[in-house]
């Protein structure tokens, strides 16, 4: 009945009668001592129930023959409290003793010799010893089956013992067998509500638990609590341990309210039952501490845990096996909480114990061991991490048949560290290892076969083969849906993984379908405040970041933490990961201190939480370095990303895909400092690595090879460019589905290449084709479709389709509106595109209006020396030049050079740009020598940052040039000019503008020479480029025929000039909208060729016209403005009316 206080009230109340009747030591003294030995046993005072059977035994040794059966009874008990107290050499040595004399004294076959070798073997079996306990149990039911009828109860218990043999051994299917072999005997020896037909259905509840199959489970487990209920008085222990069953069942199911309120009504039975300090009652503490730390309530579980170890430090020997079970727990729970070093240390307690207590091969001891290789994977620290995997699958290689689940388990672990280390082949070989053992063991639709498939396609999605991942996380899904009821964790978990495989796929109303259906399982079976719900919260957020709605992902990443703060202690690395996104969208959102706030935030948490070298921390230094990065702050962007690349190197492999990200890092902050040859040796490195750790189609090759491309493109090399872009093409259309996001940017890239070599349909074709895949992929307002039409607008720009670039700029900005906050650095580029298309359309002050918006934005969003703040001073510059305030255009080209130089390192290509801009406004400004001097301090420049036929350096030999000839210093100006020409020829492709551009201007050096053969030659060629490589009305066609017009003009040839000027003329009246300023460089040259035909009147005529345009596009004192005042003078002057021509030469004279 479990009464153990009335138990012993009785015993004592016989043992004082026996004491004052029998002599002292008298044999049925020596049993009342054993009985009330057994009450304290049953109580769990080990120490009571010693002293008891060995007064018992003493009395025994004196009053009985050395050879008499109640010896070994004696030794028996004694072997039976040293087994519970987890002394299993003593209890062997007892248990030994006792079969010894059983042996001399009875008949070979007598039922007590079989118990003996049952005791035995039950004591191998907690040593972990299931081979030799298989022999033991065997003998004694051998012995039993001899000695005992059919269907007595002793021989049950035989099967019932070698079942659970087959159970601790995995063996699911034998160790049913045996179990029914057991349950039919005591159906037909029992009556239908004896405490042993409950003990039968419980342990076929047992195996059907461990087999996964929880209906089954379930209905056994009921089956034994009933009989418990109708035979046992209502607080009785058995009935504890079975609600205990129950409650961990439920537990298993993920119903965790359900398994609180089972397991605290065994509590409250064991609370009355047993004396205080219990270990059962440790037991229930246990299983309450590890539902609440199951619900993430680490608090709480932290509280029953060391409650339970209260008791078992107060009730159990130092070194029994339960102690180092709850110094686990413990550990276990301070590894949940981030904790490390406090983990490690009750881990490591628990694995002193068991090499005291335990054999050292026991099972056991490989589950310590795993443990402790579990913090250390939290901690970040593989190689001690595999070394404790291995000394655990070692163990259990030994100790456990070829096909038991934990030797699965082992293989798993094993395969999890090579995941993370980034050795995909050996993750899955272990994973399949791992895979073929469960599939033996287990039945097909056992929810570890479920975990098994779950962490194979875990793998495949880290390789990006996103096909595969699906397959096996379908698997999973499948036997999770059959095995566990609708809204057990496991099933959100899988949701989960689906979800992630779509949101890697880009697929994102699909992630968001999967991740959704995942939240709403965790909402209904996790209490409000469960890490898992903020995981939620979280990938939801994830989801809204890749699709640009960063209000959305900011709300959602913010419940995320608001969950974990509460759940969690301040310090838990899981908080730092809530920073850490957090940070990550204000970044993208331009609030770059935002971001470096809630960066700095996870790592300063990660530096208290992680030991140094831990991987989280090199990226957490990583994402700082990002943030310096885009704010253009290099030499701290480099110092962050060599943080963590030196903890990276320290804690990972060095083919690990982490180190190969972090070589990537520096070279993208050396490709933005201009410095390409260390960009690309970072790039190399990088790729290097990838190639060796992943698959040949892995997306992340791609990106290798494009980040290579990009390089390459920057340094003018455009070939290699397309050869790297088309590379990273291949893999992701092999990699990834048609309508996935990377296609689009690696169309994009490749288009960008094409504009960038002139070769505009082709740049147009690939643009498209990047922007169909955003449209179908993407939600309306996503910044990449703003990318995309901005990239089209780019092409019309180029090509002087300005209403269409302008078209296509808006419809970006309108995007970029929506989807960002007003100050956002992206806004300010679109700004500033808009702006540069006003700019060549000569409508200069609503360019400057764009580019002041640009620079007011970028004031606000971007740090002081930012190199985009540079650009906005560069072009408000650039329309001071045009509008010829030439002091304003210095004084922003100034600004802009001295932020350059700040930010920059000295021989970065910008700065060379900034000495070019203001060379051209000296150039302008008639200033030759200033002109000449900052012109070669750009050349300087570019000879150091640049391989010797980039594109620049064409630009800057051909500025150069152009300084020559105004000086009226020809031979110079061809040398330079022909310099440009060579390396135009090498680095660009035969039809490229930039080549008409060089041909055009030695063009021009004949034509001032007077050589107007020659020059008409050069012209024509830079015409045939232009017209193979130009749409009809671009304005570079226009100047090519107005060149062409000049020296037809010098020659005298005033029919064919005029010819040739009014072709210029009809493309400019297309191209360009009526008031801009080439216009009037078009009528000025009709105008000159008309005077030169002493047609004065129409003459006047058209500069007239041409002034009348400069009058409303430029400012009252720009230098065309005197142009256009000289030009009419010289037609009155030479028409005679001197009054008139007067008045005009001295207007043009004080511009001037």
């Amino acid at each position: 009945m479990g009464e153990y206080s009335k138990a012993l009230e009785f015993y004592e109340k016989s043992h004082q009668i026996k004491e004052k009747a029998l002599p002292p030591n008298h044999p049925d003294l020596a049993l009342s001592y054993n009985n009330i030995g057994g009450v304290y046993n049953a109580m769990g005072d080990y120490s009571k129930a010693l002293e008891f059977h060995e007064k018992s035994l003493k009395i025994r040794e004196k009053a009985l023959p050395s050879n008499h059966p109640d010896f070994a009874q004696s030794y028996n008990n004694i072997g039976a409290v040293y087994n519970d107290m987890g002394d299993y050499s003593k209890a062997l040595e007892f248990y030994e003793k006792s079969y010894q004399l059983n042996e001399k004294a009875l008949p070979q076959n007598h039922p007590h010799l079989a118990t003996s070798y049952n005791n035995i073997g039950h004591v191998h079996n907690n040593m972990g010893d299931y081979t030799k306990a298989l022999e033991f149990y065997e003998t004694s039911h051998q012995i039993r089956k001899k000695a005992l009828p059919q269907n007595y109860p002793d021989v049950a218990t035989s099967y019932n013992n070698i079942g659970l043999v087959y159970d601790n051994m995995g063996d699911y299917s034998k160790a049913l067998e045996f179990h029914e072999k057991s349950l039919k005997i005591k159906e037909k020896a029992l009556p239908p509500n004896h405490p042993d037909l409950a003990l039968s259905y419980n342990n076929l509840g047992l195996i059907y638990n461990n087999n996964g199959d929880y209906s089954k489970a379930l209905e056994f487990y009921e089956k034994s609590h009933q009989i418990y209920q109708k035979a046992l008085p209502p607080n009785h222990p058995n009935l504890a341990i079975s609600y205990n069953n129950i409650g961990q069942l439920y537990n298993n199911m993920g119903d965790y309210s359900k398994a609180l309120e089972l397991y605290e009504k065994s509590y409250q039975i064991r609370e009355k039952a047993l004396p205080p300090n219990h270990p059962d009652l440790a037991t229930s503490c246990n299983n309450i501490g590890a539902v609440y730390n199951d619900m993430g309530n680490y608090s709480k579980a932290l509280e029953l845990y060391e409650t339970s170890w209260q008791i078992r430090e107060k009730a159990l020997p130092q070194n029994h096996p339960n102690l180092a079970t709850s110094y686990n727990n413990i550990g276990l729970v301070y590894n949940n909480m981030g904790d490390y070093s406090k983990a490690l240390e009750f881990c490591e307690k628990a694995h002193k114990i068991k090499e005291k207590a335990l054999p050292p091969n026991h099972p056991d001891f490989a589950t310590s061991y795993n443990n402790i290789g579990g913090v250390y994977s939290n901690m970040g620290d593989y190689s001690n991490e595999l070394e404790f995997y291995e000394k655990s699958l070692k163990i259990r290689q030994k100790a456990l048949p070829p096909n038991h689940p934990d030797l699965a388990t082992s293989y798993n672990n094993i395969g999890g560290v090579y995941k993370d280390m980034g050795d995909y082949s050996k993750a899955l070989e272990f994973y399949e290892k791992s895979h073929k053992i469960a599939e033996r063991a287990l039945p097909s639709n056992h929810p570890h076969l479920a975990t098994s498939y779950n962490n194979i396609g875990g793998v495949y999605k880290d390789m990006g083969e996103y096909s595969k991942a699906f397959e096996f996380y379908e698997k999973s899904h499948q036997i999770r849906e059959k095995a566990l009821p609708l809204n057990h964790p496991d099933l959100a978990t899988s949701y989960n993984n689906i979800g992630g495989v779509y949101k890697d796929m880009a697929d994102y109303s699909k992630a968001f379908e999967f991740y959704e259906k995942s939240h709403q399982i965790r909402e209904k079976a996790l209490p409000l405040n469960h890490p898992d719900l903020a995981t939620s919260y979280n990938n939801i957020g994830g989801v809204y970041k890749d699709m640009g709605d960063y209000s959305k992902a900011l709300e959602l990443y913010e419940k995320s933490y608001q969950i974990l703060e509460k759940a969690l202690p301040p310090n838990h690395p899981d908080l730092a990961t809530s920073y850490n996104n957090i940070g990550g969208v204000y970044k993208d959102m331009g609030d770059y201190s935002k971001g470096l706030e809630f960066y700095e935030k996870a790592h300063k948490i990660l530096e208290k939480a992680l030991p140094l070298n831990h991987p989280d921390v090199a990226t957490s230094c990583n994402n700082i370095g990002g943030v310096y990065k885009d704010m253009g702050n290099y030499s701290k962007a480099l110092e962050f990303y060599e943080k963590s690349h030196q903890t990276i190197e320290k804690a990972l492999s060095q083919n690990h895909p982490a180190v190969a990200t972090s070589y990537n890092n520096t070279g993208a902050v050396y490709s933005n400092m201009g410095d390409y040859s260390k960009a690309l040796e970072f790039f190399d490195k990088s790729h290097r690595i990838l190639e060796k750790a992943l698959p040949p189609n892995h997306p992340d090759l791609a990106t290798s090879h494009n980040n290579i491309g990009a390089v390459y493109n920057d340094m003018g090399a455009y070939s290699k460019a397309l050869e790297f872009y088309e590379k990273s093409h291949q893999i992701r259309e092999k990699a990834l589905p048609p309508n996935h996001p990377d296609l689009a940017t690696s169309y994009n890239n490749i288009g960008a290449v094409y504009n960038d070599m002139g070769a505009y349909s082709k740049a147009l074709e690939f643009y498209e084709k990047s922007f169909k895949i955003r449209e179908k992929a993407l939600p309306p307002n996503h910044p990449d479709l703003a990318t995309s039409y901005n990239n089209i607008g780019a092409v019309y720009n180029n090509m002087a389709d300005y209403c269409k670039a302008i078209e296509f700029y808006e419809k970006a900005h309108q995007i970029l509106e929506k989807a960002l906050p007003p100050n956002h650095p992206n806004l300010a580029t679109s700004c500033n595109n808009i702006g540069e298309v006003y700019y060549h359309m000569g409508d200069y002050s609503k360019a400057l209006e764009l580019y002041e918006k640009s620079c007011q934005i970028r004031e606000k969003a971007l740090p002081q020396n930012h190199p985009n703040l540079a650009l906005s001073y560069n072009n408000i510059g650039g329309v001071y030049n045009a509008t010829g305030d030439y002091s304003k255009a210095l004084e922003f080209y100034e600004k802009s050079r001295q932020i350059k130089e700040i930010a920059l390192a000295p021989d970065h290509p910008d700065l060379a740009t900034s000495y070019n801009n203001i060379g051209q406004v000296y150039d302008n400004m008639g200033d030759y020598l200033k002109a000449l001097e900052f012109h070669e301090k750009s050349q300087k420049i570019y000879e150091k940052a640049l391989p010797v036929n980039h594109p620049d350096f064409a630009l800057s030999y051909n500025n150069i040039g152009g300084v020559y000839s105004a000086m009226g210093n020809y031979s110079k100006a061809f040398e330079f000019y022909e310099k440009s020409l060579k390396i135009r020829a090498k680095a660009l492709p035969p039809n490229h503008p930039d080549l008409a551009i060089s041909y055009n201007n030695i063009g021009l050096v004949y034509k001032n020479m007077g050589d107007y053969s020659k020059a008409v030659g050069f012209y024509e060629k830079s015409h045939k480029i232009l017209e193979k490589s130009l749409p009809p009305n671009h304005l570079h066609l226009a100047t090519s025929y107005n060149n062409t017009g000049g020296v037809y003009n010098a020659m005298g040839d005033y029919l064919k000039a005029l010819e040739f000027y009014e072709k210029s003329h009809k493309i400019y009246g297309k191209a360009l909208p009526p008031s801009h300023p080439d216009l009037t460089l078009s009528y000025n040259n009709m105008g000159q060729v008309y005077k030169n035909m002493g047609d004065y009147s129409k003459a006047l005529e058209v500069y007239e016209k041409s002034h009348k345009i400069r009058e409303k596009a430029l400012p009252p004192n720009h230098p065309d403005m005197a142009t256009s005042y000289n030009n009419m003078g010289t037609v009155y002057f030479d028409m005679g009316d001197y009054s008139k021509a007067l008045e005009y030469l001295k207007k043009a004279h004080e511009i001037f």
